[in-house]
């Protein structure tokens, strides 16, 4: 596989493009794609638009323009080659001209199968898997987990002190982080689906759970907003029932069940910001994708823990995680990871676990 330096730079853009557009373009795959001109200079960029809109490939072609003509164009995932709510992207890249074509990731589904073939039988030079790694880790994570688990991609966010603690002996909780890590959270939830706690959490924070900006104002664009209570312990006064976003309050037993729910509204990717029973029983479950945890600065040596009981007895049990990356927010760190194995939880995921939180 033979790719230019232009292309690679057009690659890493691409998957900028795409995280972009997360929270906006589901169930549909938040593609980036970038068209380079003939000279390989950016002609043109574009990432998928809300279910029923362009393509990112159509996005970038038409502000390519005349430009696409001869050149290039780099694509998170491979272009369509079926008819749905827009016509094949493979058919538009041929229509603009286009002679080479650079893919990230294949595209895994029957359905939209087929456009590097159709590109390739039409003379265009196609190179699948460049980058491949990074960008399913990326914004296509979520839709690709929709493809091979049916089921949504889920970040499990947790703010918690050096010793692990999410709140004070007395419960308090405001703030564990400060105004950076907090504006992190409003950017985490703009680019899910839904956003999910516990009743638990619910009754002693009574979070709001919207996207806000740095003012304090809420974004036009919100998440679905899901409490799992399976107890009617929801007050109707609670602020997460107020007519700032949508919300769904779920009578879910087991977190797989719960995904079920969401999967079929199409939720393809949420943020799990419920307190340390939610979480456990969704890595009890193995149905934590990804964690992203804010740690302060601080000890207070006694208060609820991160996470509740994993039924791990032993170290060697442990479930571990890999670190992606490490970010300074503020006086604050950012650890974002990913588990390289899973509890298991057998028997143990059972029953009303998903009820809980801090």
């Amino acid at each position: 596989m033979t790719v230019t330096d232009g292309e690679l730079r057009g690659m890493a853009r691409a998957r900028e493009l795409g995280t972009g557009a997360l929270g906006t373009t589901s169930p549909n795959p938040a593609v980036g794609a970038v068209v380079l001109a003939a000279d390989g200079t950016i002609a043109g960029e574009g990432a998928t638009q809300p279910p029923g809109g362009p393509h990112a490939e159509v996005e970038a072609l038409a502000r390519a323009g005349e430009r696409a003509r001869g050149g290039t164009a780099v694509v998170t995932l491979e272009p369509c080659a079926h008819t749905g709510r827009t016509g094949p992207c493979a058919d538009a890249l041929l229509a603009a001209g286009i002679t080479r074509v650079v893919v990230a990731v294949p595209e895994p589904t029957e359905l939209a199968g087929g456009g590097a073939a159709r590109l390739r039988a039409a003379g265009v030079d196609v190179v699948v898997g460049v980058e491949r790694e990074a960008a399913e880790r990326g914004a296509l994570a979520g839709w690709l987990t929709g493809v091979r688990a049916q089921r949504p991609y889920v970040i499990w966010k947790v703010a918690a002190t050096l010793d692990g603690r999410v709140a004070a002996a007395d419960g308090s909780s405001r703030w564990v982080t400060g105004p950076e890590a907090r504006a992190e959270v409003h950017r985490l939830r703009a680019g899910c689906d839904a956003v999910v706690v516990g009743s638990g959490t619910a009754l002693t924070d009574d979070p709001q759970l919207t996207v806000r900006d740095a003012a304090g104002r809420n974004a036009a664009r919100q998440p679905l907003r899901v409490v799992v209570d399976r107890r009617d312990r929801l007050p109707a006064t609670a602020r997460v029932l107020d007519d700032a976003a949508p919300t769904v309050v779920s009578r879910a037993g087991t977190p797989a069940e719960l995904l079920a729910e969401l999967f079929a509204r199409d939720v393809r990717r949420i943020l799990l910001e419920g307190g340390p029973t939610l979480a456990a029983a969704f890595l009890r479950a193995g149905l934590v994708d990804e964690a992203v945890v804010h740690l302060a600065p601080k000890l207070l040596g006694a208060g609820p823990s991160l996470v509740g009981d994993l039924g791990i007895s032993g170290i060697g049990s442990a479930l571990s995680l890999s670190v992606a990356d490490l970010t300074p927010l503020g006086g604050d760190v950012q650890i974002r990871l990913h588990p390289t194995r899973h509890t298991g939880g057998g028997a143990r995921t059972g029953g009303p676990a998903t009820d809980g939180g801090s």
